[in-house]
């Protein structure tokens, strides 16, 4: 680096002491001759990049947002119709549920009638049976009292003899034991 000082200044290159201006320091930002150029330049990319967003992406950023909003609506339908069907089902669910549940309550209760009929059918008819027996056996025991009581008064009549001649020491005539009998 140091040669290459030693040539410009060989070559007449101005040196630090002469008589030409130094070189200013600094941004060239911050100099008023620059201004005007980078103004222009600035509205120029301003007003482009205005344009291109704009035009290109504002656009396609807004048709992706109104797509996912269509896409979100049709959902969203989709979804209620869904969710109306569904409820459709479940009440028709319930009202076939509701119908099976009265068809069963009511065969079920045709089928305890009717076994109801029947029990009251055979119990009528073993009631006749019993009714039927108990009124043979009621004969029966009717005949085996009157059969009894005629024995009884029989026998009554044989002891009350038996117990007369046994007081008295005389045998009691026929028509007094059955007087006696009678309690007459």
């Amino acid at each position: 680096m140091a040669d290459q000082t030693q040539e410009s200044t060989a070559q007449g290159s101005p040196a630090q002491g002469s008589t030409t201006e130094p070189a200013k320091g600094g941004l060239p930002q911050l100099e008023f001759q620059w201004w005007p150029g980078e103004i222009a330049w600035f509205l120029i990319i301003f007003v482009a990049m205005l344009a291109f967003i704009r035009f290109f992406a504002a656009p396609r950023v807004g048709g992706t947002i109104d797509a996912r909003e269509d896409k979100i609506s049709g959902d969203i339908a989709d979804a209620r119709r869904l969710k109306d069907e569904a409820e459709a089902q479940a009440a028709a669910a319930a009202a076939e549920t509701a119908q099976a549940r009265a068809a069963a309550q009511r065969v079920a209760a045709d089928a305890r009638a009717k076994a109801q009929a029947e029990v009251a059918a055979k119990l009528a008819a073993e009631e006749a049976k019993l009714a039927a027996k108990g009124a043979e056996a009621e004969a029966r025991i009717g005949k085996a009292r009157d059969a009894a009581m005629a024995n009884v008064a029989s026998i009554a009549g044989d002891a009350a003899g038996q117990i007369v001649r046994k007081l008295t020491g005389k045998a009691a005539t026929a028509a007094e034991l059955t007087s006696a009998a009678r309690g007459s």
